[in-house]
């Protein structure tokens, strides 16, 4: 039986019931006993598992290395290689 979350527009309250889904939906606040009560719909969170689903779905993290971590190999670091520009030197001739 799935659980139903109601709350009252009235006096604010908030409850679960566990109801068939042949059941009608609850319209009378226990607390109030006014006709104002109405379902509350949460979002489901849905994980899907095994093979068969696109790269971008919850990839494992054993099959790619993000370039903004650092490479680790036999348990050091190496950072990724940075290219200096060599520095430019003054100079003056004289005509």
């Amino acid at each position: 039986m799935p659980i139903y979350i109601y709350q009252c527009d009235n006096c604010g309250v908030r409850f679960e019931r566990h109801q068939n889904f042949n059941d009608s939906p609850l319209t009378r606040c226990p607390e109030c006993s006014k006709k104002t009560l109405r379902k509350i719909y949460t979002p489901v969170g849905i994980v899907f598992k095994g093979s068969g689903f696109y790269a971008t779905d919850h990839r494992s993290p054993s099959g790619s290395n993000p370039s903004n971590k650092p490479l680790k190999t036999d348990g050091e670091e190496k950072a990724p290689k940075v290219s200096e520009a060599p520095k430019a030197t003054e100079t003056t001739s004289k005509d």
